[in-house]
């Protein structure tokens, strides 16, 4: 039976979404996890393979499951076998051929940035502390700038797995929260680091910091190579939040 997960967990903990040799990754306690449950399983697919230290709270996996707990059980029975930093949030029958990755039509994530002058100690592992000044309606200039199809190779790895940089920002936006800023982004589909290169290259130029490079941020996002972008942000700001389905 073709079974769709939410997922929630906490990345601090894991080196990641994919499974790793003699590494702990959120595929790993995942797979571990299911296979305590059921008899027979197939190969779990994933909506966003989320990097070492990246959060989620909308997660989606989808998996072909026999002989364990019914599937309006099952997202229960995980959270009896999982580790206290992940969580089934719920499960549901998914039709014959659905996938998390292939089916996905859009992908939302938040970068949590932390403003004044003191870290939190208890979000320390979920936010950006930022205790510089930024100019904040530059940020959302920049912001207004990332949408729409562009050419995003300045802001991923020179070394990458990628044919094709062009991606489709459907909305991008700064918005003001109780103890600084969170920066939420929907696209067709991100390549690696992306998002946290968008924002380190904002925070960088939003705080007057020029050494981030000679070309503007429009220009970094009509194929200028990584060597002409700056910063890329910490994953531990990044959550995935939300994947959008027909």
């Amino acid at each position: 039976m073709n079974t769709r997960l939410l997922l929630a967990y906490d990345g601090t903990g894991f080196g990641g979404w994919a499974a790793q040799p003699g590494v702990r990754t959120v595929e790993g306690v995942v797979t571990a996890a299911l296979d305590r449950l059921h008899g027979t399983r197939g190969p779990v697919t994933v909506a966003g393979r989320t990097d070492a230290g990246v959060h989620a709270t909308g997660q989606v996996v989808t998996v072909s499951l026999a002989d364990g707990p019914p599937t309006e059980a099952l997202h229960r029975a995980l959270n009896d076998v999982l580790p206290p930093d992940v969580a089934a949030l719920a499960a549901e029958t998914a039709p014959e051929g659905f996938s998390a990755r292939f089916d996905a039509t859009a992908r939302s994530y938040v970068y949590s940035v932390r403003r004044g002058v003191v870290r939190d100690p208890m979000r320390a592992s979920q936010e950006l502390h930022e205790p510089r000044r930024l100019d904040r309606g530059l940020l959302d200039e920049l912001a207004d700038l990332v949408v729409g199809s562009h050419d995003f190779t300045a802001f991923t790895p020179i070394e990458t797995e990628h044919r094709t940089f062009r991606r489709t920002v459907e909305a991008a936006r700064w918005v003001d929260t109780e103890h600084g800023l969170a920066f939420e982004i929907t696209a067709n589909a991100f390549l690696r680091h992306m998002v946290r290169t968008l924002v380190g290259n904002m925070i960088v130029t939003a705080r007057g910091d020029r050494h981030a490079g000679t070309r503007s941020f429009a220009e970094l996002l009509e194929g200028a190579p990584r060597t002409a972008a700056g910063w890329t942000a910490p994953p531990h700001g990044l959550c995935l939040v939300h994947v959008r389905y027909p």
